[in-house]
């Protein structure tokens, strides 16, 4: 009996992340716990918008009451945005959140970041996008230069590993192979570090930091 294999993919997942301007001044802290929760903080940028930006951010929500206080809230003051990544990263990120109404997560999920650090229905303290699609709009909103690449799957993910990642991992162990070190796990990772294919060429800057 043949057996069904789900198709090849590459677990790499990207979500926005906002801490928002009344408790900026729990980034370390906040940081500290999305590190420890699996996420890799891609890029992060420091800046405060204006009522115009806020609108255009939040254009979905635009005819609901609670807009304009919205809109106000979020030009306050400076804020944080940070794109997170990891397997799963939009529903694990928006699980760590817990509900918008910090009242609720209060009640409910009393651990998570919103129950600790929002305040009421509009003071949620953070922001998540809410799927694909919409992370991928508000992580080009937040960070115009950075390219957001979609996550091949089938046929694609094949490719990419046949073509970016499978004849570098094949040399690798080849000589491995030959060299026969004491620690071949930690060999092999060093060899790929320094073997990379696809290492940048520029300098890489991943925190730009921004004041207004």
């Amino acid at each position: 009996m043949e057996i069904s294999m789900p198709p090849p993919q590459i677990y790499v997942e990207k979500t926005l992340a906002i801490i928002k301007p009344d408790i900026v001044d729990k980034e370390e802290e906040i940081q500290d716990i999305i590190l420890r929760s699996g996420f890799t903080i891609v890029q992060r940028r420091k800046l405060h918008l204006s009522p115009e930006q806020c609108s255009n951010f939040y254009v979905e929500q635009y005819g609901k009451m609670f807009f304009p206080n919205l809109t106000a809230y979020m030009s306050s003051g400076p804020l944080v945005a940070m794109i997170l990544a990891r397997h799963k990263a939009i529903s694990y990120w928006r699980e760590l959140l817990g509900p918008s109404n910090s009242l609720v997560a209060k009640e409910t999920y009393p651990d998570s970041l919103r129950a600790i650090y929002g305040t009421d229905d509009l003071r949620n303290a953070l922001h998540g996008s809410n799927d694909f699609a919409a992370s991928e709009r508000e992580i080009r909103f937040m960070f115009p230069e950075v390219v957001v690449e979609p996550i091949p799957i089938g046929q694609a993910a094949k490719d990419y590993l046949n073509v970016y990642v499978t004849p570098t991992l094949l040399e690798g162990l080849t000589e491995l192979c030959k060299q026969k070190p004491a620690d071949p796990l930690i060999w092999l990772a060093d060899w790929l570090l320094k073997n990379n294919p696809n290492k940048p060429k520029l300098c890489h800057h991943p925190i730009i930091e921004e004041s207004y």
